[in-house]
């Protein structure tokens, strides 16, 4: 009997399997409980209504924001906006399979697994090529040049750099392609896709120009005492010297840099070394800007490979630390021996002039320089010079040069390591000129005799005999024209200079600083 009870009990359990089944076939027929796309629990849904749930969620991932990256440059834009499309529709199909072959006890026990754990399918989707291909062919308006870079200096007196960047060209082809692989292989999440772009660097890189923050070294000579025209000329040879970049291997000529020395340049007329003298020309005080450089580039130990000393001693900075310049003469050079670039930043504040060199500092950090003038011996002036002045009348005389201490010199470089000596170089050695004190004197008169005079006084070189013939040179002269008659104003020229017996009218440019009287009472001017 219980036999018997088992094999109906069985036998009904099928007939009500099968009765369910002939009633689903009678329906239409659904996705298996458990069952999911891309999310989307299509469980207990026919094939139409999967699908409606399923194009309504591509419509939602077709809002997904797409950022195509143009160098450092975003344009966004949706999957929508890129013809966004559902490609495996079939999935719905083999989804409602599901549970379906095999005998009835087979699917009946496939389903039963399927809702103790569930199945995940994913869509797959892919793009509208000619709306890629549109949409990418916009970005070329991000198409750019490079930009070559530059050295700034900031508020924070702290170089930083500017430009530097490649120059981008699109690659459509390989762009749209990258855009294509992208959309097919998403998982989800915002997309981000770097465009394909041909990229041109510029000569000076950013990337290169981040190397130039060390100072390597720095000088500042005081030109506060010089005149207006002086400081004019010291202050534009600053200028056109600050903000040089100079490279590796590359030699900087401050002559190139700073001449012409014209008007249309930004020069005046000032005191400058001319021989012996000093005289008044187009850039007078150039040879401190120079001087200045060259100690910031000594102390950089950058590689001089050009420098004179001045013909006689100047007063801003010690002997064998000047560098003259003089277009065509003489020059201040030298190349960047290190392994970056160097900077060159020089500002003029309060009468003072200083120079910065900025590089890539690789010297050792123990180590240490300092420079040492040496003066190995001394020349006194001898001696007056007087010079014959066809534009000037008798009775003009003016001291044109001071007296100047004749030297010879050298500089000396210390090199201390954990702050003991451990070797001196020499680095040059100089000479200057001994030279007495010159005067102009004027020799032009109405009287033959009294020109002729004032050239023998000048011969002698005797300042006496000068003032004689001024003294008593000029009152025969004007003796002499009233003797013939002539009325007042025809004498006056040189009674007018005979006014000027005695007096040394001092050089007022002097590239001087100060302005003083010797023991005769002469003018001394202290040409710097």
């Amino acid at each position: 009997m219980k036999g018997r009870r088992l094999a109906l009990a069985v036998c009904g359990g099928l007939m009500m399997i099968a009765a369910a089944a002939g009633s689903a076939q009678a329906s239409e027929a659904t996705i298996t409980k458990g069952v999911s796309i891309e999310g989307v629990d299509v469980g207990g849904m026919t094939k139409s209504q999967a699908e409606a749930a399923l194009e309504e969620k591509a419509q939602q991932l077709g809002q997904t924001k797409v950022t195509l990256m143009m160098g450092d440059n975003p344009v966004t834009t949706t999957l929508g906006e890129l013809g966004y499309t559902w490609t495996n529709t079939d999935i719905v199909g083999k989804c409602l399979t599901l549970a379906s072959s095999g005998n009835i006890v087979e699917r009946y026990k496939e389903k039963k697994d399927i809702e103790k754990e569930p199945k995940a399918y994913t869509m797959t989707f892919c793009a509208d090529n000619a709306k890629v291909q549109s949409f990418v062919e916009s970005c070329s308006a991000y198409n750019s040049d490079p930009v070559e870079g530059s050295i700034q200096m900031g508020s924070d007196g702290i170089p930083y750099v500017e430009g530097g960047t490649d120059g981008l060209t699109l690659n459509v082809d390989k762009s749209v392609a990258a855009v294509e692989n992208a959309i097919s292989g998403w998982t989800g999440g915002d997309l981000k896709v770097d465009l394909v772009v041909d990229k041109k660097s510029p000569d000076v890189s950013a990337e290169t120009l981040s190397k130039v923050k060390d100072v390597l070294g720095t000088a500042t000579t005081d030109y506060s005492a010089s005149t207006a025209a002086r400081a004019v000329n010291v202050e534009n040879g600053c200028r056109l010297i600050s903000g040089t970049l100079v490279w590796p291997g590359d030699e900087f000529s401050v002559t190139r840099a700073v001449t012409p020395f014209t008007a249309e340049n930004g020069y005046e007329q000032a005191p400058s070394y001319e021989e012996n003298r000093v005289v008044d020309s187009y850039g007078g005080g150039i040879c401190q800007v120079s001087t200045t450089l060259y100690n910031a580039v000594l102390k950089a130990e950058l590689d001089v490979t050009a420098r004179s000393n001045h013909t006689m001693i100047v007063n801003y900075v010690q002997p064998s630390k000047d560098a003259a310049i003089a277009e065509g003469i003489m020059d201040m050079a030298f190349v960047n021996n290190t392994d970056s670039p160097i900077y060159i930043y020089g500002y003029c504040y309060g009468g003072q002039i200083t120079f910065t060199i900025y590089g890539h500092e690789t010297r050792p950090s123990n180590r240490s320089i300092e420079f040492e003038s040496k003066v190995t011996s001394q020349t006194d002036p001898q001696g007056i010079q007087l010079v014959a002045d066809t534009s000037q009348n008798v009775g003009y005389i003016n001291q044109v040069q001071s007296p100047h201490t004749g030297y010879t010199a050298e500089l000396w470089k210390n090199i201390y390591v954990d702050g003991q000596l451990t070797d001196s170089v020499q680095v040059n050695s100089s000479t200057y000129q001994a030279v007495g004190t010159i005067y102009d004197v004027g020799v032009v008169s109405q009287s033959s005799a009294v020109t002729q005079a004032m050239y023998s006084a000048i011969a002698s070189g005797d300042v006496s005999q000068v003032q004689n013939v001024i003294k008593y040179g000029t009152g025969a002269a004007q003796r002499q024209t009233n003797a013939q008659g002539q009325n007042g104003a025809s004498g006056q020229t040189d009674a007018a200079q005979g006014q000027t017996n005695a007096q040394t009218q001092t050089d007022a440019s002097g590239q001087s600083g100060t302005s003083q009287t010797d023991a005769s009472g002469n003018a001394v001017i202290s040409v710097q």
